[in-house]
Formats: structure tokens, sequence, C-alpha cells
């Protein structure tokens, strides 16, 4: 059967830690203490397998009244092309809908995955009160969607992309 997608609980952290750990040695995702996801389980959704093993996650981090970022999409090696990231995305588009908000943000070294589901490379088009606001959060995630000098040694060369609601597929 295909794997179950449901929202994380605090259960599932040491899950999703174990699934996105291998994911940090290779630069592909950016590594957290548990700490952080259990702070951020609610941002999470999971796919169980019949055994309730956790194969894929993703998170959906809002950034601002209209704004949500993606994070931390994964799925195990064997579910990669199964489709399943792609319903782990549309999930996480689905929620962001749901919570009214109108654009998602991803930083991402894939490019071709996110650009199958309506994401574009960013320009650099965010208004100065909103910039201003943004720029008074301690969160990484806003420093890279400003695309702050400071975050860009840790970038590697992902690719800032974004999508307006009503467009992804």
């Amino acid at each position: 059967m295909s794997p179950t997608i449901r929202p994380a609980l605090p259960a599932d952290v040491r899950d999703i830690n174990a699934l996105v750990e291998p994911m940090t040695h290779t630069g592909i995702l950016l590594g957290k203490d548990l700490v952080s996801y259990y702070e951020a389980v609610q941002e999470f959704l999971v796919a169980v397998d019949d055994e309730g093993t956790v194969v894929g996650c993703g998170a959906l981090h809002i950034m601002w009244e209209d704004l949500a970022e993606v994070r931390t999409l994964a799925v195990r090696d064997d579910q990669r092309g199964t489709g399943l990231g792609h319903r782990m995305l549309t999930a996480l588009l689905e929620r962001a809908a749901q919570l009214g908000l109108s654009r998602v943000f991803c930083l991402t070294f894939e490019v071709e995955f996110f650009s199958r589901h309506g994401f574009e490379v960013m320009a650099d088009e965010v208004a100065p009160e909103i910039y201003n606001q943004l720029l008074r959060s301690p969160d990484e995630g806003i420093a890279e969607f400003l695309d702050l000098a400071r975050v860009k040694p840790n970038t590697l060369g992902n690719t800032r992309m974004i999508t307006t609601l009503g467009t992804a597929g």
C-alpha cells in the first residue's frame, strides 16, 4: 500500500531526525537539533508505511501573513520515484492554501522537482516595509528568503524558488 500522509506527532520526531540526518552529511538538507524538531513538530507532515515507519516528511513554516516556506522535504531512498515527494509537497501546499496563504517559498537543490510543481526561481521583490519587519526575525529561513549576505556561505548553491498558490500542480 501507499504510505499515508498525516500531521506529525512528537513521537515521530526521532524518526524524522533519522530520515533527515543522512541527507545533512551530503549537504542536501540542513541539520537540526532534536529540540528544534520538537519545537516545530506542528509544522510537519509525515508519510508512514503500513508498519507505521516514517518514510517521508516535510514542514510548512509560516513566514508572513501571505507567505510560508516548505522545509525539510525528504523521502526515504527506497521511496524515491514513487510519487511520494509529489504527494508530500501537494499536501503541504494544500495546508498553505487552507491557512489562507498565497505564496510558498523553498530553498532547494531540486530545481526540476519544484519547477514541476509551479515553483519559479525567485526574483528579489519584497516590499520595503515587509523587508524591514522580516529583518527582525532570527529565523535563518527568513534570512535565506531575503537573500541576506550572512547566509550566503550556508546556501551551498541552493536555489531560491517561489510559487503563487493556485498555479502549482
